[in-house]
């Protein structure tokens, strides 16, 4: 008889949909050992968790995150609260000694998410950070081909991610309040890219100019009633009270940097890019050779090879759908696409993997490494306040 989990997810909303999703059908795709039970989902009693929990398959509800975590049927315990609520349950379920898996970023300050990853690594407990794009067929290879050295030595990373989502239209909601999302596109859409391109690129980033930040819409209308995270961020005909509040986040955030190669570097994150949806990537160039990803045409890589004769160079589109593609294999025939769901259920089934022992596809992310890209974007802020260089080993 096969090994289970008894999951907890604490959060409901749009990444709550996603992981529920994920975790459902992991054992659909993939064959893990260690098969993950819907065991019990969180939410506050306006949320009506038992209408999430029948929806989605969870066995229980409940609307006391202590309780949940602290249950012994409880094995994994993960978090998709707003960023401010990361902190409590995820030190409760290191203080259980539970696994835990959070979303990103893993908190709204990098005191918190500091704490939070040096109890993880002081229990010797299992955590998890859900940046589900290094998931990616595409983004996986491109892992794989930085690591045979197919591009040489890096010279060049520029990265950006880019939504339209938070127009004037968008009433006020906890993203936008710093001291429960810590910042805006930055924390949301930078966090990211950067812990893409490092895992792709395996380099460093050591130091920090020419930061910029601005938000463009300095007031919101503050919603009358409860309202559901999605329906803050996606509804153009909310329900909306006459008060309103200041916007205290970043619409959109750019900086330069420097790794530890000598390789330099530039991201761009911005919410209000009229015409970009979910428009995210980069593109890493080396050299033998580069690569190029956008996770709008997210079954592509795109390769450079220099070298071969000049007369045959050229960017090759890949479609990374075969079943030597990462992750591929356990979904599709080739040429069959994938979407934005797998990235999550690929990962589901990594987090598996570690916790039966074994190695995962490509490595996890743990709270060290979500704290260390908390690192770099607190100093991209510093830069953009103070006007200067600001160098990574001074950030802590």
């Amino acid at each position: 008889m096969a090994k289970t989990i008894n999951v907890a997810l604490i959060g409901q909303g749009f990444m709550g949909r996603s992981h529920s999703n994920a975790w459902s059908q992991v054992n659909r795709f993939f064959k893990p050992e260690l098969k993950p039970v819907l065991h019990t989902v969180f939410g506050q009693e306006f949320e009506k968790p038992e209408i999430f929990a029948d929806t989605w398959g969870w066995k229980n509800s409940s609307t006391n995150w202590e309780d949940t975590i602290n249950n012994p049927e409880i094995g994994l315990v993960d978090i998709v609260t707003p960023n401010f609520m990361h902190a409590p349950p995820a030190k409760a379920a290191i203080a259980a000694g539970k696994p835990v898996a959070c979303e990103k970023p893993i908190s709204a300050t990098l005191d918190e998410a500091r704490e939070m990853a040096e109890a993880a690594e002081k229990a010797g407990v299992d955590s998890f950070v859900w940046f589900c794009y290094r998931r990616a067929p595409a983004v996986a290879l491109a892992y794989k081909i930085v690591r045979e050295g197919k591009i040489g030595d890096i010279r060049h990373i520029r990265a950006s991610y880019l939504q339209q989502w938070a127009d004037d239209s968008v009433p006020f909601a906890w993203r936008f309040k710093k001291a429960f999302a810590g910042s805006g596109a930055h924390g949301d859409l930078n966090a990211h890219i950067v812990d893409m391109t490092r895992f792709v690129s395996g380099l460093d980033i050591t130091e920090i100019c020419g930061a910029i930040t601005e938000t463009f819409v300095k007031e919101r209308v503050v919603p009358s009633g409860n309202m559901t995270d999605e329906e803050l961020r996606y509804s153009k005909d909310a329900k909306t009270g006459t008060l309103k509040a200041e916007v205290e986040v970043d619409d959109t955030t750019l900086f330069l940097c420097r790794f530890n190669n000598g390789a330099i570097g530039s991201y761009e994150a911005a919410r209000q890019a009229t015409g970009n949806f979910n428009r995210n990537g980069f593109e890493i160039n080396g050299t033998k050779g580069s690569l190029k990803f956008n996770f709008e045409d997210m079954n592509y890589l795109e390769f450079f090879d220099a070298t071969l004769p000049r007369e045959y160079q050229g960017w090759t589109k890949i479609l990374c759908t075969d079943p030597s593609h990462p992750y591929a294999g356990n979904y599709w025939p080739a040429g069959h696409l994938i979407g934005y769901e797998h990235g999550f259920t690929s990962m589901a089934y990594d987090i598996l993997l570690k916790l039966s022992g074994k190695e995962p596809t490509v490595p996890l992310p743990s709270f060290m490494d979500a704290y260390n890209t908390q690192r770099i974007l607190e100093a991209a802020l510093r830069s953009a306040e103070q006007k200067s260089w600001i160098e990574l080993k001074d950030v802590k």
